[in-house]
C-alpha cells in the first residue's frame, strides 16, 4: 500500500476549500432562511376555503399568527402551514 506524504500546503489548500464550501452553505441557508412568504387576509382565506368571520375568530383564539401593519393583515405562509399540521386529525384504525 503507498503511503502519501501531506505537506502544511496542502493541508492550508484543504483548509481554504473547506472554508470557502461551509461560506457557500451557510450563505444558501441564509438566503431560505429570510425569504418568507407573506399572505393577505383574502389569501389565506381562499386556501383554507373559510369565511372572514372564521378567520377573524382564528385571529382573536390566537390560533393564528398574524402582523397587523396599519389596516393591513399578514400571515406567514410557514406559521399557516405549521397551525394545519399541529391540528390535522389522524384517522382511528378500526378493530377487526
Amino acid at each position: 500500500m503507498p503511503t502519501a506524504i501531506i505537506t502544511t500546503d496542502d493541508l492550508r489548500e484543504f483548509k481554504l476549500e473547506l472554508l470557502a464550501e461551509i461560506k457557500e452553505l451557510l450563505n444558501a441557508n441564509q438566503a431560505k432562511m429570510t425569504k418568507k412568504e407573506w399572505l393577505r387576509s383574502t389569501q389565506v382565506m381562499d386556501m383554507l376555503q373559510i369565511s372572514m368571520t372564521t378567520l377573524h375568530g382564528l385571529r382573536v383564539k390566537g390560533t393564528l399568527p398574524f402582523i397587523k401593519i396599519g389596516g393591513l393583515i399578514f400571515y406567514e405562509a410557514g406559521d399557516i402551514e405549521k397551525v394545519l399540521m399541529e391540528n390535522a386529525v389522524k384517522p382511528i384504525k378500526k378493530k377487526r
